[in-house]
């Protein structure tokens, strides 16, 4: 039977995190994706300041539904070595924070250059964290992104078959797709199907490719979750807004691109909230 659990990235509502939770528990979230805390990302702080965290987040009943990782959002060009400790620091977070999942990338490649120049680099690089994690309990999540190796589909494809791993699978980002101007569904979607572990729900359009709450871009989100629901999907489903320039925004992306929407965190995280709670709604009674 399916079951979509809701997470979300809550520093895109507040850097404080009493505020995040806050607003999370207004909407019957219990699960964060946890990136930025007090205006600090999570893998800077160390394991005493995230032992503080955890104790927070137990005292209102939260949990962390992945540790929202810069891993692997580098160039491939840049010293590996920071970046490999960084790695197994993030592993400590995500053991302490009761995590079961790291979010990762696979890798800036250099502009106008073909990724496939640097598949065996990339392809490395994941291979030390696969060893590193072994034995963890942990699931190495890899997202699409704009720029990077796994950029589209094929390469995403590629990276999973390659690595043949049973505790490295996808986040599929419909969102992240579009603006690298790939077609999300049936084509991302059908090749990635059988690795999807994780959800990130944001919406996008092809033109300028500014984001949108679920269902009112490009993304196809409604075709997607109700594929997933028939086929007895049982995780998360991560809000990540993206509609406003929030506080460290623009260190996410090469380019960052965002909506125009007006309001601040709390007010239009609820929007991409009741998006998806309407699209979700839809779907079942379907």
């Amino acid at each position: 039977m399916s079951r979509f659990i809701l997470s979300a990235f809550a520093d895109e509502i507040s850097a404080d995190l009493k505020t995040q939770m806050d607003v999370l528990a207004e909407h019957g979230i219990s699960y964060i994706e946890i990136r930025g805390v007090n205006g600090k990302t999570i893998t800077d702080y160390s394991l005493d300041e995230a032992k503080k965290i955890k104790k927070e987040l137990d005292a209102r009943g939260f949990r962390i539904s992945s540790i929202g990782s810069p891993i692997g959002k580098i160039g491939i060009t840049d010293d590996f070595s920071p970046h490999r400790e960084l790695f197994k620091h993030t592993l400590e977070l995500a053991l302490l924070l009761e995590s079961k999942y790291i979010r990762m990338f696979s890798f800036y490649i250099p502009r106008g250059e073909a990724p496939d120049k640097y598949r065996n680099e990339v392809l490395e690089r994941w291979f030390e964290f696969v060893e590193l994690a072994k034995g963890s309990g942990i699931t190495l999540l890899h997202e699409n992104e704009k720029d990077i190796y796994g950029e589209d589909a094929e390469h995403c494809l590629d990276l999973l078959q390659s690595l043949n791993c049973d505790y490295v699978k996808a986040v599929f980002d419909p969102a992240n797709f579009i603006q690298a101007d790939v077609q999300t569904y049936p084509h991302a979607y059908e090749l990635l199907k059988d690795y999807i572990a994780y959800m990130h729900i944001k919406d996008a359009v092809y033109s300028d490719h500014h984001v949108e709450p679920a269902g009112y871009g490009d993304g196809r989100l409604k075709e997607i979750l109700s594929a997933l629901y028939n086929n007895g999907y049982d995780g998360f489903l991560s809000l990540e807004p993206h509609l406003w320039s929030f506080e460290g925004f623009d260190k996410l992306e090469l380019e960052p691109v965002w909506s125009k929407y007006e309001g601040g965190g709390p007010k239009l995280f609820s929007v991409a909230a009741t998006a998806l709670n309407k699209l979700l709604d839809e779907i079942i009674q379907d």
